[in-house]
């Protein structure tokens, strides 16, 4: 490997390393010899001068970037990795670059975020409660009307936020107390607009 793919291919490597941080290692391997050149950011325990393995790496002449594919680390955490070929002015394949990316933290955010996400089904819903909560009425109501005419709460035309108010008045919706506020707020209708619908009817 000549002295140019040396030099591009390690500032290569920093520059990914330093920008993944410190999710990312970055190793560069000299195709000739077969052996580890540069390791930037390394959580492989491999070390330079150490056999490259490149046979593991199946790829034909003419590729230049290989994968990604999935390999497992020495601690068991699982890499996402992908290489790619750097090659002399005569196309000749002169130098490997393997980025490897930790995914353990990715993996554990995932975990955090599906535990958050999921709701236990064989805890019911404590009926009274929201049997008395009008604010869900109101918000299941609003929700449900809107699919029904294609679109979103917050892309009601002020037609249509008129025609919500005068269903959401025959579901007895304004019975409950400060209710007209909270409807209000949720449409983005003023208090006396909606007075005033109410007052047509």
């Amino acid at each position: 490997m000549d002295e140019t793919t040396v030099e591009n291919a390690r500032n290569f490597a920093d520059a990914i390393a330093a920008l993944l941080a410190p999710n990312a290692e970055v190793i560069v391997h000299d195709v000739g010899s077969e052996t580890i050149q540069y390791i930037a950011n390394n959580f492989s325990k491999r070390a330079i001068g150490d056999p490259s393995n490149l046979k593991e790496i199946d790829f034909s002449p003419d590729e230049n970037v290989i994968g990604p594919y999935e390999k497992l680390n020495w601690n068991g955490r699982r890499i996402k990795s992908i290489s790619l070929v750097m090659r002399s002015s005569e196309g000749r394949a002169s130098a490997l670059v393997c980025i490897n990316m930790d995914l353990s933290q990715f993996d554990q955010a995932r975990q955090v975020l599906s535990s958050l996400m999921s709701v236990q089904e064989s805890k019911a819903k404590p009926a009274n409660l929201f049997n008395e909560d009008w604010h869900e009425q109101i918000n299941v109501f609003i929700s449900q009307w809107a699919a029904t005419q294609n679109s979103s709460v917050d892309r009601l035309t002020r037609e249509q936020k008129k025609q919500l108010v005068l269903d959401l008045n025959e579901k007895k919706a304004f019975a409950a107390k400060h209710s007209v506020n909270y409807v209000a707020r949720v449409i983005g209708l003023g208090r006396a607009t909606i007075y005033n619908y109410l007052k047509e009817t």
